[in-house]
Protein backbone atom coordinates (compact mmCIF):
# COMPACT_ATOMS: atom_id res chain seq x y z
CA UNK A 1 0.00 0.00 0.00
CA UNK A 2 1.35 3.44 -0.93
CA UNK A 3 2.40 5.76 1.90
CA UNK A 4 -0.26 8.34 1.00
CA UNK A 5 -3.13 5.89 0.44
CA UNK A 6 -5.82 5.17 3.02
CA UNK A 7 -6.74 1.69 4.31
CA UNK A 8 -10.30 0.50 3.87
CA UNK A 9 -12.48 -1.75 5.99
CA UNK A 10 -15.60 -3.87 5.41
CA UNK A 11 -17.62 -3.79 2.21
CA UNK A 12 -15.57 -1.85 -0.33
CA UNK A 13 -18.44 -1.68 -2.83
CA UNK A 14 -20.99 -0.07 -0.46
CA UNK A 15 -18.69 1.97 1.83
CA UNK A 16 -20.51 0.11 4.68
CA UNK A 17 -23.55 2.34 4.15
CA UNK A 18 -27.05 1.14 4.93
CA UNK A 19 -28.60 -0.47 1.84
CA UNK A 20 -31.58 1.88 1.79
CA UNK A 21 -29.35 4.96 2.11
CA UNK A 22 -26.98 3.75 -0.62
CA UNK A 23 -29.86 2.88 -2.97
CA UNK A 24 -31.36 6.35 -2.55
CA UNK A 25 -27.97 7.99 -3.11
CA UNK A 26 -27.28 6.08 -6.32
CA UNK A 27 -30.80 6.74 -7.57
CA UNK A 28 -30.93 10.46 -6.73
CA UNK A 29 -30.85 13.04 -9.52
CA UNK A 30 -28.44 15.18 -7.51
CA UNK A 31 -25.85 12.38 -7.34
CA UNK A 32 -26.32 11.08 -10.90
CA UNK A 33 -26.33 14.45 -12.68
CA UNK A 34 -25.01 17.30 -10.51
CA UNK A 35 -22.23 15.43 -8.71
CA UNK A 36 -21.29 13.42 -11.79
CA UNK A 37 -19.86 16.62 -13.30
CA UNK A 38 -17.50 17.10 -10.32
CA UNK A 39 -14.22 15.35 -11.05
CA UNK A 40 -11.75 16.72 -8.51
CA UNK A 41 -11.38 16.79 -4.75
CA UNK A 42 -11.43 20.60 -4.59
CA UNK A 43 -14.67 20.80 -6.61
CA UNK A 44 -16.38 18.43 -4.17
CA UNK A 45 -15.10 20.41 -1.15
CA UNK A 46 -16.52 23.62 -2.66
CA UNK A 47 -19.85 21.82 -3.22
CA UNK A 48 -19.89 20.78 0.45
CA UNK A 49 -19.31 24.40 1.49
CA UNK A 50 -22.32 25.63 -0.50
CA UNK A 51 -24.77 22.72 -0.16
CA UNK A 52 -24.37 20.99 3.23
CA UNK A 53 -26.34 22.45 6.14
CA UNK A 54 -26.71 19.34 8.34
CA UNK A 55 -25.22 15.84 8.73
CA UNK A 56 -28.32 13.61 8.71
CA UNK A 57 -28.75 11.00 5.93
CA UNK A 58 -32.32 12.13 5.13
CA UNK A 59 -33.70 15.55 4.41
CA UNK A 60 -36.00 16.93 7.09
CA UNK A 61 -39.58 15.60 6.96
CA UNK A 62 -38.97 13.33 3.95
CA UNK A 63 -38.86 10.03 5.87
CA UNK A 64 -42.01 8.75 7.59
CA UNK A 65 -41.52 6.07 10.27
CA UNK A 66 -44.26 6.97 12.74
CA UNK A 67 -46.56 4.02 11.95
CA UNK A 68 -43.84 1.45 11.27
CA UNK A 69 -42.59 -1.15 13.71
CA UNK A 70 -40.05 -3.94 13.85
CA UNK A 71 -37.51 -3.99 11.05
CA UNK A 72 -39.42 -1.26 9.21
CA UNK A 73 -39.01 1.38 11.90
CA UNK A 74 -36.48 2.84 14.27
CA UNK A 75 -32.97 3.60 13.14
CA UNK A 76 -32.36 0.90 10.59
CA UNK A 77 -33.78 2.57 7.47
CA UNK A 78 -35.05 -0.76 6.16
CA UNK A 79 -38.67 -0.30 5.31
CA UNK A 80 -39.08 3.37 4.46
CA UNK A 81 -36.68 5.64 2.64
CA UNK A 82 -36.94 9.32 1.95
CA UNK A 83 -35.11 12.11 0.18
CA UNK A 84 -31.44 11.41 0.78
CA UNK A 85 -29.46 14.43 2.01
CA UNK A 86 -26.83 16.37 0.09
CA UNK A 87 -24.36 15.56 2.89
CA UNK A 88 -24.52 11.80 2.31
CA UNK A 89 -24.54 12.18 -1.48
CA UNK A 90 -21.33 14.20 -1.19
CA UNK A 91 -19.94 11.72 1.35
CA UNK A 92 -20.35 8.89 -1.17
CA UNK A 93 -18.94 11.12 -3.92
CA UNK A 94 -15.81 11.60 -1.79
CA UNK A 95 -15.59 7.82 -1.46
CA UNK A 96 -15.66 7.39 -5.23
CA UNK A 97 -12.62 9.71 -5.44
CA UNK A 98 -10.58 7.34 -3.20
CA UNK A 99 -9.18 10.09 -1.00
CA UNK A 100 -5.52 10.09 0.00
CA UNK A 101 -4.13 10.65 3.49
CA UNK A 102 -3.23 14.24 2.60
CA UNK A 103 -6.73 14.97 1.31
CA UNK A 104 -8.31 13.50 4.48
CA UNK A 105 -6.11 15.74 6.61
CA UNK A 106 -7.22 18.63 4.44
CA UNK A 107 -10.85 17.88 5.27
CA UNK A 108 -10.26 17.48 9.01
CA UNK A 109 -8.37 20.77 9.33
CA UNK A 110 -10.41 22.85 6.87
CA UNK A 111 -11.13 26.36 8.10
CA UNK A 112 -14.05 27.37 5.85
CA UNK A 113 -16.87 25.24 7.27
CA UNK A 114 -17.33 22.79 10.17
CA UNK A 115 -19.47 20.64 7.86
CA UNK A 116 -16.45 20.02 5.63
CA UNK A 117 -14.53 18.83 8.68
CA UNK A 118 -17.44 16.71 9.96
CA UNK A 119 -17.87 14.93 6.64
CA UNK A 120 -14.18 14.06 6.88
CA UNK A 121 -14.77 12.43 10.28
CA UNK A 122 -17.88 10.59 9.00
CA UNK A 123 -15.84 9.38 6.01
CA UNK A 124 -13.22 7.96 8.38
CA UNK A 125 -15.86 6.38 10.63
CA UNK A 126 -17.37 4.50 7.69
CA UNK A 127 -14.15 3.42 5.96
CA UNK A 128 -11.32 3.09 8.49
CA UNK A 129 -10.42 -0.20 10.17
CA UNK A 130 -11.55 -0.05 13.83
CA UNK A 131 -7.93 -0.33 15.03
CA UNK A 132 -7.07 3.00 13.36
CA UNK A 133 -10.01 5.06 14.62
CA UNK A 134 -8.46 6.25 17.88
CA UNK A 135 -5.29 7.48 16.16
CA UNK A 136 -7.30 9.70 13.82
CA UNK A 137 -10.03 10.93 16.17
CA UNK A 138 -8.18 11.49 19.45
CA UNK A 139 -6.39 14.77 18.47
CA UNK A 140 -9.81 16.42 17.94
CA UNK A 141 -11.60 15.36 21.16
CA UNK A 142 -11.19 18.83 22.67
CA UNK A 143 -12.02 20.75 19.50
CA UNK A 144 -14.34 23.62 20.45
CA UNK A 145 -15.65 24.63 17.01
CA UNK A 146 -19.48 24.70 17.07
CA UNK A 147 -21.65 22.72 14.65
CA UNK A 148 -25.34 21.79 14.42
CA UNK A 149 -25.64 18.33 12.80
CA UNK A 150 -29.44 18.09 12.97
CA UNK A 151 -31.64 18.82 9.95
CA UNK A 152 -33.54 21.98 10.73
CA UNK A 153 -31.18 22.89 13.58
CA UNK A 154 -31.71 22.79 17.32
CA UNK A 155 -28.91 20.44 18.42
CA UNK A 156 -25.78 22.59 18.69
CA UNK A 157 -22.63 20.75 19.70
CA UNK A 158 -18.88 20.89 19.14
CA UNK A 159 -16.52 19.02 16.83
CA UNK A 160 -14.90 17.41 19.90
CA UNK A 161 -18.22 16.10 21.25
CA UNK A 162 -19.18 14.93 17.75
CA UNK A 163 -15.95 12.94 17.41
CA UNK A 164 -16.55 11.24 20.75
CA UNK A 165 -20.14 10.43 19.83
CA UNK A 166 -19.06 8.77 16.57
CA UNK A 167 -16.78 6.38 18.47
CA UNK A 168 -19.01 5.41 21.41
CA UNK A 169 -22.38 5.21 19.55
CA UNK A 170 -23.44 3.34 16.44
CA UNK A 171 -26.62 5.38 15.93
CA UNK A 172 -26.40 8.24 13.49
CA UNK A 173 -29.71 9.99 12.79
CA UNK A 174 -31.93 7.20 11.37
CA UNK A 175 -29.06 5.03 10.18
CA UNK A 176 -26.23 2.99 11.71
CA UNK A 177 -22.49 3.49 11.72
CA UNK A 178 -20.29 0.39 11.23
CA UNK A 179 -20.01 -1.66 14.40
CA UNK A 180 -16.71 -1.66 16.28
CA UNK A 181 -15.53 -5.01 17.74
CA UNK A 182 -16.28 -5.34 21.44
CA UNK A 183 -12.64 -5.53 22.53
CA UNK A 184 -11.68 -2.34 20.65
CA UNK A 185 -14.89 -0.63 21.80
CA UNK A 186 -14.03 -1.31 25.45
CA UNK A 187 -10.55 0.13 25.00
CA UNK A 188 -11.92 3.25 23.31
CA UNK A 189 -14.55 3.70 26.03
CA UNK A 190 -11.99 3.37 28.80
CA UNK A 191 -9.69 5.90 27.13
CA UNK A 192 -12.54 8.38 26.61
CA UNK A 193 -13.59 7.98 30.27
CA UNK A 194 -10.11 9.06 31.35
CA UNK A 195 -10.38 12.31 29.37
CA UNK A 196 -11.90 15.59 30.58
CA UNK A 197 -15.53 16.19 29.58
CA UNK A 198 -16.22 17.14 25.97
CA UNK A 199 -16.23 20.90 25.31
CA UNK A 200 -19.61 22.56 25.47
CA UNK A 201 -20.97 24.55 22.49
CA UNK A 202 -20.36 28.27 22.58
CA UNK A 203 -17.00 27.94 24.41
CA UNK A 204 -14.76 28.37 21.38
CA UNK A 205 -14.50 29.90 17.94
CA UNK A 206 -13.79 28.40 14.57
CA UNK A 207 -10.98 25.98 13.81
CA UNK A 208 -9.10 28.86 12.18
CA UNK A 209 -9.16 30.76 15.49
CA UNK A 210 -7.85 27.67 17.31
CA UNK A 211 -5.04 27.32 14.81
CA UNK A 212 -4.03 30.94 15.32
CA UNK A 213 -4.17 30.51 19.11
CA UNK A 214 -2.22 27.24 19.16
CA UNK A 215 0.25 28.04 16.41
CA UNK A 216 -1.05 25.38 14.06
CA UNK A 217 -0.87 22.55 16.63
CA UNK A 218 -4.17 21.10 15.46
CA UNK A 219 -2.82 20.50 11.99
CA UNK A 220 0.35 18.81 13.23
CA UNK A 221 -1.65 16.47 15.50
CA UNK A 222 -3.40 14.74 12.61
CA UNK A 223 -1.98 11.25 11.90
CA UNK A 224 -0.05 10.56 8.75
CA UNK A 225 1.75 13.92 8.60
CA UNK A 226 -0.34 15.00 5.61
CA UNK A 227 -0.90 18.59 4.61
CA UNK A 228 -4.07 20.60 4.46
CA UNK A 229 -3.94 22.42 7.82
CA UNK A 230 -0.98 24.82 7.38
CA UNK A 231 2.75 24.45 7.92
CA UNK A 232 4.06 22.98 11.18
CA UNK A 233 6.48 25.02 13.26
CA UNK A 234 9.88 23.50 13.92
CA UNK A 235 11.24 22.86 17.41
CA UNK A 236 13.29 26.01 17.51
CA UNK A 237 10.27 28.17 16.69
CA UNK A 238 8.23 26.57 19.44
CA UNK A 239 11.07 27.02 22.00
CA UNK A 240 11.45 30.66 20.99
CA UNK A 241 7.70 31.30 21.40
CA UNK A 242 7.68 29.54 24.76
CA UNK A 243 10.68 31.59 25.99
CA UNK A 244 9.17 34.88 24.81
CA UNK A 245 5.90 34.12 26.60
CA UNK A 246 7.67 33.27 29.85
CA UNK A 247 9.84 36.42 29.81
CA UNK A 248 6.99 38.82 28.95
CA UNK A 249 5.61 41.19 31.68
CA UNK A 250 2.10 39.76 31.31
CA UNK A 251 3.39 36.26 31.99
CA UNK A 252 5.21 37.45 35.18
CA UNK A 253 2.11 39.26 36.44
CA UNK A 254 0.02 36.18 35.82
CA UNK A 255 2.45 34.01 37.79
CA UNK A 256 2.41 36.55 40.70
CA UNK A 257 -1.38 36.56 40.76
CA UNK A 258 -1.42 32.76 40.84
CA UNK A 259 0.97 32.68 43.81
CA UNK A 260 -1.06 35.32 45.69
CA UNK A 261 -4.23 33.37 45.04
CA UNK A 262 -2.64 30.14 46.32
CA UNK A 263 -1.52 31.85 49.53
CA UNK A 264 -4.84 33.60 50.16
CA UNK A 265 -7.18 30.69 49.56
CA UNK A 266 -5.96 27.65 51.56
CA UNK A 267 -9.25 27.38 53.41
CA UNK A 268 -11.04 26.82 50.12
CA UNK A 269 -8.84 23.88 49.06
CA UNK A 270 -10.86 21.26 50.92
CA UNK A 271 -14.10 22.62 49.47
CA UNK A 272 -12.55 22.64 46.00
CA UNK A 273 -11.40 19.05 46.49
CA UNK A 274 -14.91 18.06 47.54
CA UNK A 275 -16.34 19.89 44.52
CA UNK A 276 -13.90 18.10 42.23
CA UNK A 277 -14.73 14.76 43.80
CA UNK A 278 -18.44 15.50 43.42
CA UNK A 279 -17.88 16.52 39.80
CA UNK A 280 -15.91 13.35 39.11
CA UNK A 281 -18.64 11.31 40.80
CA UNK A 282 -21.25 13.08 38.67
CA UNK A 283 -19.23 12.32 35.54
CA UNK A 284 -18.97 8.70 36.66
CA UNK A 285 -22.73 8.53 37.09
CA UNK A 286 -23.13 10.13 33.67
CA UNK A 287 -20.82 7.49 32.19
CA UNK A 288 -22.72 4.71 33.98
CA UNK A 289 -26.01 6.16 32.74
CA UNK A 290 -24.60 6.33 29.23
CA UNK A 291 -23.38 2.73 29.54
CA UNK A 292 -26.84 1.62 30.61
CA UNK A 293 -28.35 3.57 27.74
CA UNK A 294 -25.88 1.99 25.30
CA UNK A 295 -26.62 -1.47 26.67
CA UNK A 296 -30.36 -0.83 26.41
CA UNK A 297 -29.89 0.40 22.86
CA UNK A 298 -27.77 -2.65 21.95
CA UNK A 299 -30.46 -4.86 23.45
CA UNK A 300 -33.11 -3.05 21.39
CA UNK A 301 -30.92 -3.51 18.30
CA UNK A 302 -30.62 -7.22 19.02
CA UNK A 303 -34.37 -7.44 19.57
CA UNK A 304 -35.00 -5.63 16.29
CA UNK A 305 -32.55 -7.92 14.50
CA UNK A 306 -34.20 -10.96 16.08
CA UNK A 307 -37.62 -9.63 15.07
CA UNK A 308 -36.25 -9.09 11.59
CA UNK A 309 -34.90 -12.64 11.46
CA UNK A 310 -38.23 -13.98 12.73
CA UNK A 311 -40.05 -11.89 10.12
CA UNK A 312 -37.75 -13.19 7.37
CA UNK A 313 -38.15 -16.75 8.67
CA UNK A 314 -41.94 -16.38 8.58
CA UNK A 315 -41.68 -15.00 5.08
CA UNK A 316 -39.56 -17.98 4.03
CA UNK A 317 -42.00 -20.39 5.67
CA UNK A 318 -44.93 -18.69 3.95
CA UNK A 319 -43.11 -18.80 0.63
CA UNK A 320 -42.30 -22.48 1.20
CA UNK A 321 -45.93 -23.24 2.03
CA UNK A 322 -47.06 -21.34 -1.05
CA UNK A 323 -44.61 -23.24 -3.20
CA UNK A 324 -45.71 -26.55 -1.69
CA UNK A 325 -49.34 -25.59 -2.24
CA UNK A 326 -48.63 -24.65 -5.86
CA UNK A 327 -46.65 -27.85 -6.32
CA UNK A 328 -49.52 -29.92 -4.90
CA UNK A 329 -51.99 -28.11 -7.12
CA UNK A 330 -49.81 -28.74 -10.15
CA UNK A 331 -49.46 -32.38 -9.09
CA UNK A 332 -53.22 -32.69 -8.63
CA UNK A 333 -53.80 -31.11 -12.04
CA UNK A 334 -51.34 -33.54 -13.58
CA UNK A 335 -53.02 -36.44 -11.82
CA UNK A 336 -56.42 -35.27 -13.04
CA UNK A 337 -55.04 -34.95 -16.56
CA UNK A 338 -53.53 -38.42 -16.30
CA UNK A 339 -56.79 -39.86 -15.02
CA UNK A 340 -58.74 -38.05 -17.72
CA UNK A 341 -56.38 -39.36 -20.39
CA UNK A 342 -56.61 -42.84 -18.88
CA UNK A 343 -60.38 -42.65 -18.93
CA UNK A 344 -60.35 -41.40 -22.49
CA UNK A 345 -57.92 -44.13 -23.44
CA UNK A 346 -60.02 -46.77 -21.67
CA UNK A 347 -63.17 -45.41 -23.30
CA UNK A 348 -61.51 -45.56 -26.71
CA UNK A 349 -60.45 -49.12 -26.04
CA UNK A 350 -64.00 -50.03 -25.01
CA UNK A 351 -65.34 -48.43 -28.16
CA UNK A 352 -62.80 -50.30 -30.27
CA UNK A 353 -63.71 -53.52 -28.51
CA UNK A 354 -67.41 -52.88 -29.10
CA UNK A 355 -66.75 -52.15 -32.78
CA UNK A 356 -64.68 -55.33 -33.07
CA UNK A 357 -67.41 -57.30 -31.34
CA UNK A 358 -70.07 -55.84 -33.65
CA UNK A 359 -67.86 -56.56 -36.65
CA UNK A 360 -67.33 -60.15 -35.51
CA UNK A 361 -71.03 -60.55 -34.87
CA UNK A 362 -71.86 -59.22 -38.33
CA UNK A 363 -69.26 -61.51 -39.84
CA UNK A 364 -70.66 -64.53 -38.01
CA UNK A 365 -74.17 -63.57 -39.10
CA UNK A 366 -73.04 -63.27 -42.71
CA UNK A 367 -71.27 -66.63 -42.59
CA UNK A 368 -74.31 -68.27 -41.07
CA UNK A 369 -76.51 -66.73 -43.73
CA UNK A 370 -74.14 -67.99 -46.40
CA UNK A 371 -74.11 -71.49 -44.89
CA UNK A 372 -77.90 -71.49 -44.68
CA UNK A 373 -78.12 -70.35 -48.29
CA UNK A 374 -75.69 -73.08 -49.40
CA UNK A 375 -77.59 -75.71 -47.46
CA UNK A 376 -80.90 -74.59 -48.92
CA UNK A 377 -79.34 -74.66 -52.39
CA UNK A 378 -78.04 -78.21 -51.92
CA UNK A 379 -81.43 -79.37 -50.67
CA UNK A 380 -83.14 -77.81 -53.64
CA UNK A 381 -80.73 -79.53 -56.02
CA UNK A 382 -81.16 -82.84 -54.22
CA UNK A 383 -84.97 -82.59 -54.52
CA UNK A 384 -84.72 -81.75 -58.19
CA UNK A 385 -82.43 -84.70 -58.85
CA UNK A 386 -84.76 -87.02 -56.97
CA UNK A 387 -87.71 -85.68 -58.92
CA UNK A 388 -85.90 -86.19 -62.27
CA UNK A 389 -84.93 -89.70 -61.22
CA UNK A 390 -88.49 -90.56 -60.42
CA UNK A 391 -89.64 -89.21 -63.77
CA UNK A 392 -87.06 -91.32 -65.62
CA UNK A 393 -88.10 -94.46 -63.78
CA UNK A 394 -91.80 -93.82 -64.36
Amino acid sequence: MAANSMPTFGNVATMNLNTMVLTNIQGSTYFKHDLYALKTYHQVVDEIYYKVTHLEPWERGSRKTANQVGMCGGVRGVGAGGVVSSAFCLLYKLYTLKLTRKQINGLLTHTDSPYIRSLGFIYLRYTLPPTDLWEWFEPYFNDTEDIDPKAGGGRLTTIGALCRKMLVNTDWYDTLLPRIPVKIMKEIDQQIRSLPPAPEPGTGGSYEDEEEAEGGAGASAAPGGGGGGGEVEDDRGRDSNRHSRRTSPDYSKSRDRDRDHDRSAPRHSERSDRDRERERGGRGRDYDRRDRSDRDHDRRDRDRERDGRDYERRDRDNDRRDRDHDRRERTDDKDRDYRRRDRDRDGEKDRDRDRDRDRDRDYDRDRKRDRDRDRDGRRSRDREERDRGKERRG
